[in-house]
């Protein structure tokens, strides 16, 4: 949330420089992210005025103006091509030598053959709007010669605070107000604004058909008001600066009361509603055009704002587009309602919808101010498009309006937790300062939160708002009075220290991603299963738990290419989720992700080095993690299998000792196409435990005799692995093959069609004694015997 300085104290004496605000809000849970100035740097601009605009002789887009603004000097001629140029207007001018954002140099020119002495500028040039229609127009009492930045206070700070999701009643001016009020030992005193007197007693029928979803709605009527009046330029920029952009006064009115309040409103266009309002819960197969142009189904556990013609607003989320209010709305009745967050929970997402009045409504607005909203916003409306007021009528169902339970904290719980006792009237006063209504009892207290207060339920919850407004870094640090003791590490469990670090050594970057992902990649990759899906989702493509950590890894790899990022190389550890039956077993997974070329680019690596990542790179890299378990190398296999996110022809089951325990393969060419991926990524993942559990190492003698070795080259069939082949001179050679080394593979002339030669280096040795040549013979000739016999291979001479 953005929070201009300026705004803030209005409504509370702020003793500290915006930095040190944004720091002392930080330690009292709103996070600074970021502090920045109004508009962004430039120099040279002043508030001029256009005396005379003529037409360019040579161009019919161009004007040629003669503009008051440079001090202690004449009139300076400006060629100009915007449209709302003309005599009288107050205006920003950018002066010869002057520094726009961007670097954006002005100097003299000739345009047309005539001569310009700076610039006229608009609102984007200046940094202060995306879209701009023609130059910055300024109020006519702006004093000509004055700098641009010191007339609108464009180096005022704004605050950009982190709001956590359970503290919705933070989400406005007012809001952060009384938490800088109660840090600073001060009192909330805005906003101000003069309540506007009734001039006509017009009313509008309303109904409240689900009170339980709706127990207050506040409503107003408002005639003859102009909307298509100038709004004043410090209510736009007071706008822009919270991160809203100026649309018309009636809409400008209710965005500016929703910052400074916390309460959405709407305003409906009176001439298109039909005889009242009744708000009530969505019918089947209803449907509604929102403002945007999208019309949604809703469903029967949505609220609606109708009339007689049907659906008018979206209870919570966004009004209707048939009653929207338009420039040429002369009557208008505004809505402020109540919404308990319960019933309007998840309403937006599911419709695939984010909007400033849902984020509010979810977390909780104060259910008492909805008639001071309209309030506000009449007494604002007033001075800049008149109109004539209506009675502000509330209708309400009191039984179901909420009501904040009293809550006991006990001085011992409070000492236990935060470790130092705090004086009682230490306790008192920060709960006070709070607006918490507080009654002590001998050595606890019973406190009432306010209205506006949705996330105090419990007692641990009024700990937390002693410790952050005595200051967390005041609490001195104490030791446990409790021995803590720590289960030991199992010896089989693989160290996760040591496992992120063999794939960092390998040029990968560790990711962490969401454990929700977005169910139609999920379906692509994996057709055959299904996640679990979520009951309340974060966002619409966030919505199912994911099966594997692909989908997470193949999002970020697609963020990274779309920067430009030609090699990437990313791994996750992380929790994957199987659905079982009712139950969702949580499984410990290692994932990774690499596509693009096997080196990065420099001069020493050769162009050839440089192509893209195969299979078996990522079968190295495997292999790299399964030497630190200290398990011999032929436990770990890999064997052929298919996968539907898999090439069929370049994906492998993991095997350890026989067990499944992951998957290695190319990303299905399909889905490459599909992602509009620049490279086909290669993928693995594995249950982590199974996979890289340590097999401790045991006590074995060294020889102290000579290796002998053999070399053996055997053709086989096509279909005949290495892991297999490996296996039968294994068996066959005995304990005294020491290693079995595989250093050339041959398909060509020469050899039968479907068939390969495989060249082996075979090293034996004894423990006890040194092998004799006829020791040696007999082992080949039984290797020999055996491959010919079961893998009808043939000795290549």
């Amino acid at each position: 949330m953005k929070v201009p300085y300026t705004w803030l104290q209005d409504c509370v004496t702020v003793p500290w420089p915006a930095a040190e605000v944004g720091a002392r809000l930080t330690m009292a849970g709103f996070e600074l992210e970021a502090l920045s100035t109004a508009a962004p740097p430039f120099t040279g601009v002043v508030v001029a005025e256009i005396l005379s605009c003529e037409p360019h002789s040579q161009a019919d887009k161009l004007r040629v103006c003669r503009v008051a603004g440079v001090a202690a000097a004449p009139a300076v001629q400006i060629v100009c091509g915007a449209s709302n140029a003309r005599a009288g207007l107050k205006t920003a001018l950018a002066q010869v030598g002057s520094v726009l954002p961007g670097d954006v140099r002005i100097s003299a020119a000739r345009l047309r053959g005539v001569e310009s002495q700076g610039m006229l500028a608009s609102a984007k040039e200046l940094g202060l709007g995306e879209n701009s229609e023609g130059i910055l127009e300024l109020p006519a009492d702006a004093p000509v010669g004055l700098e641009l930045r010191e007339y609108l206070n464009l180096d005022e700070s704004v605050l950009d605070l982190n709001v956590t999701p359970n503290r919705g009643d933070a989400m406005s001016i007012l809001g952060i107000a009384r938490e800088v009020a109660a840090l600073a030992g001060t009192r909330v005193t805005g906003p101000p604004f003069v309540a506007v007197r009734a001039t006509h007693t017009d009313r509008l029928p309303v109904r409240l058909d689900a009170p339980a979803a709706c127990p207050r709605f506040a409503g107003c009527i408002v005639r003859g008001l102009n909307n298509r009046a100038a709004v004043p330029l410090w209510m736009r920029e007071r706008l822009r600066r919270a991160g809203l952009r100026s649309i018309s006064p009636v809409v400008d009115v209710t965005n500016y009361v929703m910052v400074e309040l916390g309460q959405p409103m709407h305003a409906f266009d009176l001439g298109k509603l039909r005889e009242g309002i009744v708000v009530r819960l969505a019918r089947e197969g209803e449907t509604i055009t929102l403002l945007d142009g999208r019309s949604v189904r809703v469903t029967p556990e949505m609220l609606l704002i109708t009339d007689a013609e049907g659906p008018a607003s979206l209870a919570g989320v966004m009004g209707g587009e048939r009653t929207a209010v338009s420039e040429d709305t002369r009557d208008v009745y505004f809505e402020s309602a109540y919404f308990p967050p319960e019933t309007v929970l998840g309403h937006a997402r599911k419709l695939g919808l984010q909007t400033d009045a849902s984020q509010r409504f979810e977390r909780g607005v104060d259910p008492t101010q909805q008639a001071r909203a309209i309030e506000r916003a009449l007494s604002l409306l007033a001075e800049i498009a008149g109109g004539r007021v209506g009675p502000i009528e509330v209708t309400e169902s009191k039984s179901h309006l909420s009501q904040r339970s009293p809550v006991s904290l006990r001085a011992k719980q409070l000492a236990r937790l935060l470790g130092i006792s705090l004086p009682a009237e230490r306790v008192t006063s920060a709960l006070e300062a709070l607006g918490m209504h507080v009654r002590r009892n001998a050595e606890d207290w019973t406190v009432t939160p306010p209205a506006w207060r949705f996330d105090i339920g419990i007692e641990a919850d009024l700990i937390e708002e002693v410790a952050r407004l005595t200051g967390f870094e005041g609490i001195p640090e104490s030791d446990a009075l409790v021995p803590q003791h720590f289960p030991r590490l199992p010896a089989v469990r693989p160290a996760e220290a040591a496992v992120l670090q063999a794939l960092a050594a390998r040029g990968y970057q560790e990711a962490i991603t969401y454990a929700f992902v977005d169910p139609v990649l999920q379906e692509r990759l994996f057709p055959e299963r299904r996640g679990r899906a979520l009951a309340n989702s974060i966002a619409s493509d966030l919505s199912v738990m994911r099966l594997s950590l692909w989908p997470g890894l193949i999002r970020a790899a697609l963020e990274n290419q779309r920067r430009q990022q030609d090699r990437i190389r990313l791994f996750e550890h992380g929790t994957r989720f199987e659905p079982d039956g009712e139950e969702t077993r949580e499984i410990d997974s290692l994932a990774a992700i690499a596509l693009g070329p096997r080196l990065p680019e420099q001069w020493g690596v050769s162009k050839e080095s440089r192509t893209r990542e195969d299979f078996y790179d990522l079968k190295s890299d495997l292999e790299a993690l399964f030497a630190e378990t200290g398990e011999e190398a032929r436990a770990f296999t890999f064997e052929p299998a298919t996968l539907a996110a898999l090439h069929p022809g370049r994906s492998a089951r993991v095997l350890r000792r026989g067990q499944p325990v992951g998957w290695l393969g190319e990303l299905h060419p399909q889905l490459v196409r599909a992602l509009e991926l620049t490279y086909p990524p290669m993928l693995f993942e594995l249950d982590l435990e199974p996979a890289l559990a340590v097999h401790r190492p045991t006590y074995a003698e060294i020889s102290r005799f000579p290796q002998v070795r053999r070399d053996l080259a055997v053709v086989v069939d096509e279909s005949v692995t290495l892991s297999t082949l490996a296996e039968r001179v294994r068996l066959a050679a005995t304990s005294l093959l020491r290693d079995l080394r595989v250093f050339d593979v041959y398909r060509g002339p020469g050899l039968e069609k479907g068939r390969k030669s495989v060249a082996l280096g075979l090293i034996f040795q004894d423990i006890s004694r040194t092998l004799t040549d006829d020791d040696v013979e007999r082992l080949m000739a039984s290797v020999v015997t055996d491959l010919r016999e079961n893998l009808n291979a043939k000795i290549r001479e």
